[in-house]
């Protein structure tokens, strides 16, 4: 009669996972491979993916509708109606239609009044740029689309797609073998006979594998035979990247499982104190894990979750996470019409003790909102919109777990952020360095980057803070600095060569949003040189990020630019160097202590943070992650 064995241990479960984690975390490191766009739902970057072309690679129309030169409808009005010839005043157009030269603007269909004979009368002017998408609108040449380690969901395959990807490089999917033992199991039902049950864990553990983003290799159910079983487990450990072996863990004279993996590997572990679960097996065999899982379907699928999944994840660089909705406050303004119900596309963050959404574009045509977007915000059809600070629920499509792990900045753009992205679990909402501030004041974000020049000092951002803030209460981590200048189109064909020439009449300027740290350098040097904004042929026409503007440049909706560096190498564009500025980070002293703050401080200092930066050009690190509470 075969000795009984018992188990060897009833280890704590954390201590379990723990230990196990410990002795096979090195060892689960997989190949990487190139697969197509098209095929690569579900599968993780290994890398940072930047856009090959711009979305839309032309001036688009926005609507259906007809293409005009704006200058050539100012004063149309209801007393005063302009009636313009097809071909010669403007061409009918489709929504994505092409607008070119000398055309600049769209009119809505719904508002032209059409007379016949390629004739139409309009009553209203339209102005530059009106209902066109201009070149870069959605993505722009360069930007990053997807981090690393990123899930690739559906968005994300349009997204690459529109960015001129064809192939992306990803983790290979882990091959999980799966073993199941037992003489009494047979396949089906026409088997069934007294002392045969159906074996069904293994179907489990494939598909959750799968939906785990593995590959699953189920062998034969094995007989209770040891050499037989040995044989398998051989097999299975020289196919597969981890394996499971179902049933035989327990203490019966016929369970050879703890046994055959002592003696082909190691057991790290036999017996956990958890119920149900407490037989299963963990161990190692030619440095790939080996797990033998109870017999009885509770107990398999609580041990397969607790053991099985962590791996598999990992193996992809995944960590463990739900999906659910959240109560959050809003952080802007959200207005909507009465005639629809309007999905708005949000990030989340958790600051101060509660979450927070800030709405991303909401453009039809900007797939780069569904991609950057943690959760989805319903304003009911009956509503107007969400005043700033009401409270809203979401339907998140990231993980809390993973939400609340991220560091939420909101304040001036620059593309150090995306870069910072791809470190640590970061969302940008980009509002310029005064509406960072503004954010700041109601403790919507944990930092904001400012780039503040003060008039009187000629110091950066210190001035600013003490004044709104008082001494005490602020701190700014030192970031970079970036060099400002004029990007210019290739070959400056208008001969720009400093801010004076903004006011000439054959220079169009691009410009930043209000608040921006970028527009009020501007503004300041304007006035010293005496020149009203109003002399600017463009002034009004703002972006929010400095790509934005870089693009405008580049394909010829504007001929100068105001902004860094980094923008304007990116899109390979002209550059005359105003000097450096502080690019800094604002933060309340209370965050000072929090993990996601300190990380970013560490992150500052790291010298992956300095290699990145040299790629990017442009930038100076002056003590980064230094802390200078504003006293």
């Amino acid at each position: 009669m075969e000795a009984r064995k018992k188990y060897i241990s009833n280890t704590d479960f954390e201590d379990a996972k723990r230990i196990y984690g410990d002795r096979v975390s090195c060892k689960l490191k997989l190949d990487k491979e190139h697969i197509a766009v098209t095929a690569s739902m579900g599968r993780v970057t290994c890398e940072p993916v930047y856009a090959l072309e711009s979305s839309p690679c032309y001036n688009a129309s926005a609507m259906d509708g007809i293409a005009v030169n704006s200058k050539s409808t100012h004063g149309a009005s209801e007393t005063s109606p302009l009636e313009l010839n097809e071909n010669t005043d403007f061409l009918y157009v489709n929504t994505g239609n092409p607008i070119n030269e000398p055309y600049d603007s769209v009119i809505m269909i719904e508002d032209v009044m059409e007379l016949g004979e390629g004739k139409v009368r309009i009553i209203t002017p339209s102005h530059p740029w009106q209902h066109v998408r201009p070149i870069g609108e959605d993505i722009v040449k360069g930007e990053m689309i997807i981090p690393s380690g990123h899930i690739v969901r559906p968005v994300d395959i349009g997204a690459l797609l529109a960015g001129g990807l064809e192939s992306i490089e990803v983790y290979k999917k882990p091959l999980l073998g799966i073993i199941p033992t037992g003489s009494e199991l047979v396949d089906s039902r026409g088997e069934l006979c007294e002392g045969k049950v159906i074996e069904s864990n293994s179907r489990v553990f494939e598909a959750r594998a799968r939906e785990l983003g593995a590959q699953a290799l189920r062998y034969k159910a094995c007989p209770d035979e040891y050499d037989l079983l040995k044989a398998r487990i051989k097999q299975a450990v020289s196919e597969c990247d981890i394996v499971v072996i179902n049933a035989g863990s327990s203490a019966g004279t016929r369970d050879y499982t703890a046994k055959l993996i002592e003696e082909l590997g190691e057991v790290v572990i036999h017996g956990i104190a958890i119920k149900p679960g407490k037989p299963t097996i963990l161990g190692v065999i030619d440095d790939k894990p080996v797990i033998g899982l109870p017999g009885y379907p509770v107990s398999t699928y609580v041990a397969f979750e607790s053991f099985v999944k962590p791996i598999l994840l990992s193996m992809q660089r995944l960590e463990e996470c739900g999906e659910e909705s959240i109560d959050a406050v809003v952080t802007m303004r959200i207005p909507s019409s009465l005639k629809h119900k309007e999905l708005v596309r949000v990030n989340v963050g958790h600051v101060s003790g509660r979450f927070v959404a800030t709405p991303l574009t909401r453009g039809a045509g900007v797939t780069m909102s569904l991609v950057k977007a943690d959760g989805l915000l319903e304003i009911p059809r009956s509503s107007e919109g969400l005043d700033a600070g009401a409270t809203a629920n979401i339907t998140l499509l990231k993980p809390l777990q993973e939400l609340r792990k991220t560091l939420v900045s909101i304040g001036s753009h620059d593309i150090i952020m995306d870069e910072i992205s791809d470190m640590m679990k970061l969302t940008s909402g980009h509002v310029g360095s005064m509406g960072g501030i503004m954010s700041m004041m109601r403790r919507e974000c944990h930092i904001a980057p400012i780039h503040l020049l003060d008039e009187e000092s000629g110091e950066y951002n210190r001035p600013y803070v003490k004044k709104l803030f008082g001494a005490g209460s602020m701190a700014l981590i030192k970031g970079v600095q970036r060099l400002q200048g004029l990007m210019l189109q290739n070959g400056n064909p208008k001969n720009i060569n400093d801010f004076g020439d903004l006011a000439r009449e054959d220079v169009v300027f691009v410009n930043r949003q209000r608040g921006a740290g970028t527009r009020i350098l501007l503004d300041y040097n304007l006035k010293k040189l005496g020149i009203d904004s109003d002399a600017v042929k463009g002034y009004e026409r703002e972006m929010n990020t400095h790509m934005a503007v870089a693009i405008a440049v580049k394909t010829g909706s504007a001929d100068v630019g105001l902004g860094v560096f980094s923008a304007a190498k990116a899109l390979d564009l002209e550059f005359i160097p105003l000097g450096y500025e502080e690019y800094d980070f604002l933060v309340n002293t209370d965050y000072l202590e929090d993990d996601r703050v300190r990380l970013f401080i560490n992150l500052l200092k790291s010298e992956e943070f300095e290699g990145r930066l040299s790629k990017l050009g442009g930038y100076r690190l002056v003590e980064p992650g230094k802390v200078i509470r504003v006293e």
